[in-house]
């Protein structure tokens, strides 16, 4: 005998979507959207209500682990980070902005790959070391940087954390989509290994590093080409000459 299943709670999902959509404050999407997810299930208010306090007391301590790296990692800016990451490797003259970061893609996969996720991140690892680094790398070559360049090197820099974290933590065999996936197939018949899915997820991390790889290769191409020829544009004896061939004139 079949029971009719409501889809009426499902609304919550379309408050998220409408919530974000109009950039109202995420905390209030999401309450406003747990209460009338619980309404229209026919929750009563009060268990609504238990049920936020319950969420609530079991994430307390989320805020306390997200602010003390964020007030570590700015006492270490105010006192030099950024500086001494940006002198270290302008010292090292065959970096680019692109092999610093293929490298740094390379150990942000292995690294996601096994597990150790935490060890990179926009905030802890890529606006106080690996941007500075970027920039750092790319002054020492071709001088002083326009705003448009280095805000193109930070926003690769985001981008190689991003890629190397989302297709590195595929491989490893207890990350929780990994657990996800395997319980949904085997809930519809498909018996899966969790470790047969982290394998195959190797071939995709594969094709994200040598593609990423490549644009990282080509940003230093581009980088060359109008830096450097904005130098030699901007030289003392190209503008000589100019002036020198205008006074002939």
């Amino acid at each position: 005998m079949q029971t009719t299943v409501s889809l009426w709670p499902l609304i919550g999902v379309a408050v998220i979507i409408v919530g974000f959509l109009l950039r109202f404050n995420p905390m209030l999407i999401v309450a406003v959207a747990a209460i009338i997810t619980g309404l229209a299930a026919h929750f009563p208010p009060e268990k609504i209500l238990a049920e936020i306090g319950t969420g609530f007391i079991k994430t307390r301590n989320i805020p306390l682990i997200i602010l003390l790296p964020l007030a570590v990692i700015g006492l270490l800016e105010r006192h030099g980070l950024r500086e001494r990451a940006q002198a270290w490797i302008g010292g090292i003259k065959a970096a680019t902005a692109g092999r610093l970061l293929i490298v740094y893609l390379l150990v942000r996969e292995l690294t996601a790959a096994v597990g150790l996720t935490g060890l990179g991140g926009h905030p802890q690892m890529v606006r106080p070391l690996i941007a500075p680094m970027a920039e750092g790398a790319t002054e020492t070559r071709f001088g002083k940087i326009s705003d448009a360049v280095r805000f193109k090197l930070r926003a690769f820099s985001a981008a190689t954390d991003n890629v190397g974290l989302f297709f590195g933590e595929d491989i490893f065999v207890a990350f929780g989509a990994i657990v996800l996936m395997t319980t949904f197939l085997k809930e519809a018949g498909i018996i899966v290994e969790p470790i047969h899915v982290a394998v195959w997820g190797i071939p995709t991390a594969i094709c994200a590093f040598i593609v990423h790889g490549f644009r990282l290769y080509l940003l230093d191409r581009k980088l060359e080409r109008e830096l450097r020829g904005n130098a030699v544009a901007g030289s003392p004896a190209v503008s000589s000459t100019q002036t020198a061939a205008g006074d002939k004139a």
